[in-house]
């Protein structure tokens, strides 16, 4: 966004638009799941490790998005467990990869199975969720006595930038493109604190044994595709709210392909609980 480009302010009058920022439906959204896979899946399966994920488990994957979480466990849980992927648009999701696709509002409908599950995981679903309370309550209900919910969900607040050292302008750059991204995700209804309040929100429910950590990369291949196919996903909606101009768009995505920016991504949380037996 040039210095030039006022954050238009919605005005008081204005209602919450709630409607998920990052589309499912979109191509980018797709290249956004492979990239997020390759930057937090290995983060992902070693907490399943710890959690002691194993054959015969029953897991629930909430708000799947792309396919590689519900194959890890999958092959993890075996032909005796079973693992349930739900999505509120499952189109990236594989019907024959080993595990049941189901179209699912984490808000909006009641869990798919009650007290049944031995692990619920979610990913990078509730920050985006105005009502984070009421799908917390739902995945906790899906919970067997002694099942594990994990939480992995972003705080853009405590690492705002893309680029840790504004050496020069294309870094600059980077970094007010990111904040307009969080004002898009904000007015969107995204709480961008809401890592850190994982811990005692799920001892606020109710789970035991509850423990957290927290990780970041910083530059490479990874989150330089993460980048583009993140700008191009709401590159209309950035530039329709004033956020930024073409102009600038083009410039960083040039210096993105052109391997000029060290960029990072906000730290994900990672926060488990059991639920009592």
């Amino acid at each position: 966004m040039s210095s030039s480009q006022p954050v238009v302010d919605p005005g008081p009058e204005s209602s919450p638009d709630h409607r998920y920022l990052l589309d499912n439906a979109r191509v980018q959204a797709g290249e956004r799941f492979t990239w997020l896979a390759e930057l937090f899946d290995g983060v992902t399966r070693g907490h399943f490790d710890r959690l002691g994920v194993q054959a015969g488990w029953r897991c629930w994957e909430v708000g799947a998005g792309g396919p590689s979480i519900p194959e890890a466990l999958a092959a993890a849980v075996g032909p005796t467990g079973h693992v349930l992927a739900t999505d509120i648009n499952p189109a990236w999701l594989d019907p024959h990869g080993g595990y049941e696709v189901l179209r699912h509002d984490v808000v909006a409908d009641p869990p798919p199975q009650p007290g049944m599950f031995d692990l619920v995981h979610a990913r990078l679903v509730l920050v985006h969720v105005p009502d984070r309370a009421r799908a917390l309550a739902t995945m906790v209900a899906a919970l067997r006595p002694g099942g594990w919910l994990l939480v992995e969900d972003a705080d853009t607040e405590l690492q705002p930038l893309a680029c840790l050292d504004e050496v020069g302008p294309a870094q600059r750059r980077a970094n007010r493109l990111r904040r307009a991204v969080r004002e898009l995700m904000t007015r969107r209804g995204a709480d961008l604190r809401y890592g850190r309040t994982l811990p005692w929100t799920l001892r606020a429910a109710g789970l035991v044994d509850v423990g957290a950590s927290g990780c970041f990369p910083v530059g490479g291949v990874a989150c330089d595709r993460l980048e583009t196919s993140t700008v191009r996903l709401v590159r209309a909606e950035l530039l329709a709210a004033g956020l930024t101009d073409d102009v600038e768009i083009d410039a960083h995505l040039a210096a993105v392909d052109a391997g000029q920016l060290d960029l990072t991504l906000a730290p994900l949380i990672s926060a488990w609980g059991r639920r009592p037996s």
